[in-house]
């Protein structure tokens, strides 16, 4: 059996068959070119050396830097423009000839940390048909790589001396601004700083906590002494306040005796049964109203302030009881004032002190945040300052180095020439290589070709693609005769006796083993035209029928003309003119084939307008929904997937799809992207069938198989080209 990509190559030759023989053609003769060309005239190669040099002695870090930066140098820089052009102008020769037949070999440079172990020497090789151009060549270009390579390292000595001068001025500026904040911070956080280090700080806080402790116990006396004395009054400070106030006012002592005569004379008149409204008592009660009124402003203001400092009594008769106080009474009230005036000075002293602590903790609190930020500022002077000093080093060094900045080559070898003699050229052996890159370059572009088309080329390609995304292979149906056929005819086997029909009786089985018994109305779609949908409809409808099953087709491929024809049905003229009353009417839309028993046609209307709109009617779908009752099989034929939504309108009453492929006409990526949408929306796709595949049935006479399904062109056999059928492919 012949592997499927000798197949696939075959095919491809068949169609590409004059590019490949034209590419054949175009590198054999440009393979004769090659070999009849006359033997190029003699050539001198100069061969010479540069090595890499120092002077002995380096007085300066940075000529030692220079110096080794200049024995690493590449190809680019030593065939630079500028030495090629140089050169060419002394020589009297192109640059661009220099340029290609110079070659240079640059030793590697050690990597960081290793020695140089290998050579130091860059070989110079030059070739030129004139044996003395060829040395002046040579001669002049190392000396161009020595004077260019003295250019570099005084370039790089500047140019580190630039930036060096460049930069200087902003170090010092940032230096100087670096001290400004340190002597800036001393000033201000330096005192603190160095009470914390000599301890006076600890010390002020200590101080503060016994003067506190101290202050506590002087209160705690005082507290006692209040106690003792409001024990003995009866009064608390405010009433003892008032009390001593009052009783010591000789006005306020005068109003008391006046109000107390008044009041002897009152109860004298009462015991004389004198009256409230007798004259006398009258006024004895207006005298005594006078001299209250006057004792309580007195009161105010002996006490001050209105009586906020401390509370008055609310009553005249509460004036009079507070301002009683003997001399003794008197005293003990007045020393009561005086230990409640020294307890709020002491509380107000200690509250003073520990305010004063809290900051002084909080003070020696801060005292690590200050030292690191001191200490952050002095590394940062002296990290600029470092700075600053290693500038000023490498500049004064870099300056030294003026005076030993020389060439880092030096000619190691003079230029040597020798003839390049070449072996003549061997006229067969071009040509047979010539031969056989043509043999290879024209069947790889048949091959690109072939590949570019996209399609799937051999049966075996296809069944593969299915195998791969998990579809049922229902059958391979062969290529038919199309042979005494009009164009509007496709092969269909309405001969009993036909060979065809074991394939597609094949086809009808795997269907129901596969399908199952629910399997009655079945959706026969493809990816494209010209797969031969159309035809394995129709030859799967004939074989349910010669099995005795009732099998009615139905074309609903509205885009396009009905193939009907060519199972000898004709159509009504104007059915495509109102297409919904022919599919209402089953006696008219429904046709009997003659020549095949228990097989019923619907014909398509088609063309029509709008056929989507005809496949979602109603009509239509009372037509497909009778079908099923009244058939044992019902096959629809429907519009391409790739072209419309036909066959996915129509889905949704039938029961299962088949998906119809050919080799040579199905797109490779548009069947899996077809069977991916199938899948993925669960639209019940059943399998797949391969239309036209290279199968040789034995015919009852020799007939030259061609393309059974359209007519397109197509490779039948192994070893047949394609034939044109020249027939209409669905």
């Amino acid at each position: 059996m012949t592997p499927p990509i000798v197949k696939r190559y075959l095919i491809a030759f068949e169609k590409y068959k004059w590019i490949g023989l034209a590419s054949f053609t175009l590198v054999v003769a440009g393979s004769t070119v090659m070999a009849i060309q006359p033997e190029p005239p003699a050539s001198y190669v100069a061969n010479a050396a540069l090595t890499y040099t120092s002077p002995p002695v380096f007085f300066s870090v940075t000529g030692t830097e220079i110096q080794q930066q200049g024995q690493v140098l590449s190809q680019e820089v030593l065939l630079s423009d500028q030495i090629v052009e140089t050169v060419a102008a002394q020589v009297n020769v192109k640059p661009k000839q220099i340029g290609q037949n110079v070659a240079i070999s640059v030793p590697e440079a050690p990597k960081p940390g290793e020695e140089s172990g290998g050579s130091s020497l860059i070989e110079l090789k030059y070739k030129d048909s004139n044996e003395k151009r060829a040395q002046e060549t040579v001669q002049a270009l190392m000396e161009a790589m020595v004077k260019l390579s003295a250019e570099i390292n005084t370039r790089r000595l500047k140019a580190i001396i630039k930036k060096i001068d460049e930069r200087l001025p902003q170090t010092k500026r940032e230096l100087q601004l670096a001290e400004k904040r340190l002597e800036k911070y001393d000033r201000t956080e330096g005192p603190a700083l160095l009470a914390a280090e000599n301890g006076s700080l600890l010390t002020a806080i200590t101080s503060s906590q016994n003067q506190q402790r101290q202050i506590q116990l002087t209160l705690s006396g005082i507290d006692a002494q209040i106690r003792s004395l409001q024990a003995k009054l009866g009064l608390n400070v405010n009433q003892a306040y008032v009390s001593s106030a009052l009783s010591a006012d000789p006005i306020i002592a005068n109003l008391r005796s006046q109000i107390y005569q008044v009041e002897s004379q009152m109860e004298v008149l009462t015991k004389q049964g004198a009256r409230p409204e007798y004259p006398m008592m009258v006024q004895l009660q207006r005298q005594k109203s006078a001299y209250e009124q006057l004792l309580q402003q007195r009161a105010f203001e002996v006490v001050g302030g209105g009586g906020t400092a401390a509370p008055l009594p609310g009553t005249v008769t509460g004036i009079r009881s507070q301002s009683n106080l003997d001399p003794a009474r008197q005293q003990l009230a007045n020393q009561l004032v005086a230990l409640q005036t020294q307890q709020e000075t002491l509380q107000q002293q200690l509250v003073s002190l520990a305010r004063e602590e809290m900051q002084l903790r909080q003070e020696y609190a801060l005292i690590p945040n200050k030292q690191l930020e001191r200490s952050r500022l002095e590394q940062e002077v002296g990290l600029k300052k470092a700075i600053y000093d290693k500038m000023q080093a490498k500049l004064t060094d870099a300056q030294t180095a003026e005076a030993e900045t020389v060439s880092s080559l030096s000619i190691a070898r003079p230029p040597i020439v020798v003839a390049d003699v070449k072996p003549p050229k061997s006229v067969p052996t071009t040509l047979g290589v010539g031969g056989f890159l043509g043999l290879i370059v024209g069947g790889g572009v048949i091959f690109l070709l072939g590949s570019l088309e996209g399609t799937f080329k051999t049966k075996e390609d296809i069944r593969n693609s299915l195998k791969q995304r998990d579809v049922n292979l229902l059958g391979e149906l062969p290529l038919m005769p199309v042979e005494n056929l009009s164009p509007d005819e496709l092969p269909v086997m309405l001969s009993a006796d036909s060979p065809y029909l074991e394939y597609y009786e094949k086809f009808r089985s795997n269907l129901r083993r596969l399908g199952g018994k629910d399997l009655k109305v079945i959706l026969i779609a493809s990816v494209s035209s010209d797969e031969g949908k159309t035809v394995s409809a129709y030859n799967l409808g004939i074989a349910f029928a010669r099995a005795g099953k009732r099998t009615l087709i139905i074309e609903t491929d509205l885009r396009s003309p009905s193939c009907s024809p060519s199972l000898k049905v004709t159509i009504e003229p104007e059915a495509n003119l109102e297409p919904l009353r022919y599919y209402g009417s089953l006696s008219e839309c429904i046709r009997l084939v003659p020549d095949v028993e228990n097989l019923y046609i619907v014909p398509s209307p088609g063309p029509v307008r709008q056929p989507a709109a005809i496949l979602e009617s109603s009509e239509l779908r009372h037509l497909i929904e009778d079908a099923r009752e009244r058939y044992d099989s019902v096959i629809i034929d429907t519009n391409p997937l790739s072209a419309s939504n036909d066959a996915l309108l129509i889905q949704p009453y039938s029961d299962g799809i088949v998906l119809v492929t050919r080799p040579h006409y199905t797109q490779e990526n548009m069947l899996g992207e077809a069977i991916d949408g199938l899948v993925e929306s669960e639209l019940g796709l059943v399998g797949g069938i391969i239309n036209g595949a290279d199968i040789i049935v034995p015919l009852p006479q020799p007939v030259e198989p061609v393309s059974s399904t359209g007519g397109e062109s197509q490779i039948e056999d192994e070893s047949q080209a394609e034939v044109s059928a020249g027939t209409r492919q669905n």
